[in-house]
């Protein structure tokens, strides 16, 4: 039987999907011919590994994957964070050399869990399917006997009608029903996120590979697994499903799009990356304009020490500019 997703295209998820088409345009031809889509780049690659890896546990930070990513080790985190986060990035760089592979295969999946899950695995093997029972909270996955016929017809899916619908709406198929299946021992979740992102990749929607909507799951973690979890309580329509993937990577496009403008505006000779708290801080200002030290503070929900932390790389990099006194001034975008 083949597998025939079932859900609908509501008005809100056309909303999103029309928002997204124009913030994608207008990111493509801001990033043409310019120096920095390597920095784009790898700042992507960094936060997708950071944030995937984080919705399964990973107690790394941002700042830390990123030192791994540049060849850093952490002699003081644990050995196993280090390894997932590695696998992880070695998993992204894998779909990155194969973005325009015209059909995958088992062989292809198999590869891509082997590479995020080798010696990182509580139980199974990497690069194999499952020939155990396997539980995700109340949920039981299909029997280990009926993984490889359901794989099967997934691909043929993919690599057919999926072309029917926008690479929006089929990587949200795609994730939700490989991790439905859940093929693996473990490393599903993992592996289920590189999986749509390489259907964004492989449908030239993420042409730069400068998008990493990871983030938007790890953010409200809780959100994302309800938002999975409902598919099953709706008897299996992704409508909702589809919906909730469509607003993510329409955050995901607001947030490049706020990072190209930064890097433009940042592009002398003090520069600053920026922590997602940071383009919190960025965005309160577009949207609020001056803003107190209080206002910040309580929009934030930081300390006054934890706000100047990050007001403080923000007006070196000359993107914050302060009016009046510290104590008592107010601060705008520059």
């Amino acid at each position: 039987m083949a597998f025939q997703p079932k859900f609908s295209i509501t008005p809100t998820t056309l909303r999103e999907l029309e928002a997204i088409a124009g913030m994608r345009e207008r990111i493509l031809a801001a990033t043409i011919q310019v120096p920095w889509i390597p920095k784009l780049q790898r700042d992507a690659r960094v936060r997708n590994t950071h944030s995937s890896t984080a919705i399964e546990g990973n107690p790394l930070t941002l700042e830390q994957v990123r030192l791994i990513e540049e060849g850093y080790g952490l002699p003081a985190e644990p050995p196993r964070s280090q390894r997932e986060i590695l696998n992880y990035l070695a998993g992204l760089r894998f779909i990155e050399r194969h973005n325009k592979k015209k059909r995958i295969g088992h062989t292809d999946v198999l590869k891509l869990h082997k590479l995020l899950a080798t010696e990182v695995m509580d139980q199974g093997s990497a690069g194999r399917y499952r020939d155990m029972q396997v539980y995700v909270g109340q949920y039981t996955p299909p029997a280990p006997d009926m993984v490889s016929g359901l794989m099967s017809e997934l691909l043929e899916w993919w690599n057919d009608r999926a072309r029917e619908w926008s690479p929006v709406v089929s990587s949200a198929i795609l994730h939700y029903q490989f991790e439905d299946i859940h093929p693996f021992a473990d490393g599903n979740g993992r592996t289920g996120r590189a999986l749509a992102l390489w259907e964004l990749y492989r449908r030239g929607f993420d042409t730069h590979h400068i998008f990493s909507v990871d983030e938007v799951y790890w953010e409200d973690r809780p959100a994302y697994y309800q938002a999975l979890a409902n598919v099953r309580k709706q008897g299996s329509d992704l409508t909702a499903w589809v919906e909730y993937c469509a607003g993510a990577l329409r955050i995901t496009l607001d947030r490049v799009w706020t990072r190209i403008q930064h890097l433009l505006a940042g592009s002398g000779p003090n520069k600053v990356l920026l922590r997602p708290r940071q383009e919190q801080l960025l965005r309160l200002l577009k949207d609020r304009g001056a803003m107190t030290p209080k206002e910040l503070r309580e929009g934030l929900r930081v300390s006054k020490q934890g706000a100047m932390d990050l007001l403080k790389p923000l007006m070196e990099a000359g993107l914050v500019q302060r009016s009046g006194t510290k104590k008592s001034g107010r601060y705008s975008l520059a």
